[in-house]
């Protein structure tokens, strides 16, 4: 906060739950309380996010709950009046406000005049250039003259692209801001990380993967070149995610059955519309091996009788519940990863392995910003560290492979459900034929009889 005051530009890294949001609302209130009732000056506090998600939920909520601790004869006037002065997403007082914006509203953000301004800049590594392009033009006049301008930048830091990476990279031009690198050894030391949770994260995640890199180390993580999956790629589909309004019908669900009694696998149901996960994914528990099947056949008939289609992993355990759903006469979509395949990459040139390599090196081709397919994926953990998991190799054949899930889950203790349940979602509709078979109608009774007559023949 100190440097804030110094640089007039703070911008800051750090690790998960390093209070990061917290320190934004003490921005806010010390700003507006030191600010407030000079009839001569008016100030602004203009507060924005890479979604709107983070202000409705975690920012503006923190400022209330610090304007409930606050020491008003300290400060020297009565408590906020709710509902006049302290409303849902703003702040009104007697010369100045708080207010929030939509990442989308660069325009909005220039129009922000006053003698005295404040940018927060929350979960800004997600944050689109525009934005910080308008907060920058508030600078212009410099803080000379009485006019002031502030802008604080703060984030978990993500892949290495955007404005937030290329400030904190010292990128030229870019040297007025001020960075701060909070460390894991800083935030164990405050207090603000256990030791052990980073310690379990660094066997769960793996130390060089890009979830343990940005929510432990605090760091920026760069793209691996022999993944399939680049991480500021599924970082733009997750940002497209946060900021979906509405989400639309499901129309195809993506469906990996965990085998039972393993622990570390589970059940997943991946939910799309169009190129977009609807909401959260689905997951369920592993559970016993005679309940299992019947169970997830349930969970996915209901999908089915709201007219989605269901792409099913047939490989072990997820036969039965293709199975059980076709004897309901239900039509669902087999995939089987070890399956050959013609298809061809997008390039028309190269071929795969099997459809596991195919389904995968789909979903590359559908993340790639040049696509302009808009894939929309949630933000959480475990899809992150399995989607950037997976490495690949071109065969001599001119075909790509992708590493098998055996290998995966030997390198991650667990299953790549997540990952493979949106796969099967987005791209199994290409590699499976809609399932046409005949269920025969078997008399049960007549078949105990004869095995009877059988049995006593032979006897």
């Amino acid at each position: 906060m100190d440097d804030l005051i110094t640089y007039k530009r703070e911008a800051i890294r750090g690790p998960h739950g390093l209070g990061k949001t917290a320190l934004a609302s003490w921005v806010v209130l010390w700003y507006a309380l030191t600010r407030d009732g000079d009839n001569e000056r008016d100030w602004k506090v203009a507060c924005t996010a890479s979604n709107w998600r983070q202000l409705s939920k975690y920012l503006f909520p923190e400022v209330q709950k610090w304007t409930r601790r606050l020491n008003w004869k300290k400060i020297g006037r009565p408590a906020f009046k709710k509902k006049v002065e302290l409303l849902e997403l703003s702040l009104k007082l007697r010369t100045g406000e708080v207010f929030c914006l939509a990442s989308k509203q660069s325009d909005a953000l220039e129009g922000v005049h006053a003698d005295g301004v404040l940018y927060i800049l929350d979960e800004s590594k997600a944050i689109q250039d525009p934005i910080w392009d308008s907060v920058e033009g508030a600078f212009s006049t410099g803080n000379e003259g009485g006019t002031e301008v502030f802008a604080l930048a703060i984030s978990t830091p993500g892949p290495q692209i955007g404005r937030f990476f290329e400030i904190h990279s010292r990128k030229a031009g870019l040297e007025d801001w001020h960075v701060r690198h909070v460390t894991m050894d800083e935030a164990q030391a405050a207090g603000q990380m256990d030791p052990e949770w980073a310690k379990q994260r660094a066997a769960q995640w793996g130390e060089k993967s890009a979830t343990y890199i940005n929510k432990v180390l605090g760091e920026f993580a760069a793209d691996d070149t022999t993944g399939v999956i680049p991480f500021s790629w599924l970082s733009m589909a997750q940002q497209r995610w946060e900021n979906i309004e509405e989400f639309g019908q499901i129309e195809t669900i993506g469906v990996d059955v965990a085998g039972a009694t393993q622990a570390s696998d589970w059940t997943v149901i991946a939910p799309m519309h169009e190129n977009f996960v609807v909401g959260e994914l689905e997951v369920h528990e592993e559970g016993n091996i005679d309940t299992v099947t019947m169970e997830i056949a349930g969970y996915v008939k209901g999908y089915l009788d709201k007219g989605a289609k269901a792409v099913i992993d047939t490989i072990g355990i997820g036969t039965g519940v293709a199975d059980r759903l076709s004897e309901q006469g239900y039509k669902v979509r087999r995939f089987i990863a070890s399956q050959k395949t013609d298809a061809k990459d997008s390039s028309d040139k190269y071929g795969f392995f099997n459809k596991r390599s195919a389904s995968w090196w789909r979903l590359r081709e559908m993340l790639n910003p040049e696509s302009g397919l808009e894939v929309a994926l949630p933000p959480l953990d475990a899809l992150t560290q399995e989607l950037t998991a997976p490495t690949w190799s071109m065969q001599s054949g001119g075909r790509y492979r992708v590493e098998g899930k055996d290998a995966l889950k030997k390198r991650l203790n667990r299953s790549t459900d997540h990952a493979d349940a949106v796969i099967m979602a987005l791209t199994g509709l290409e590699f499976t034929d809609e399932d046409d078979w005949e269920i025969e109608v078997v008399n049960l009774g007549q078949m105990v009889n004869e095995y009877r007559a059988t049995r006593e023949k032979n006897l």
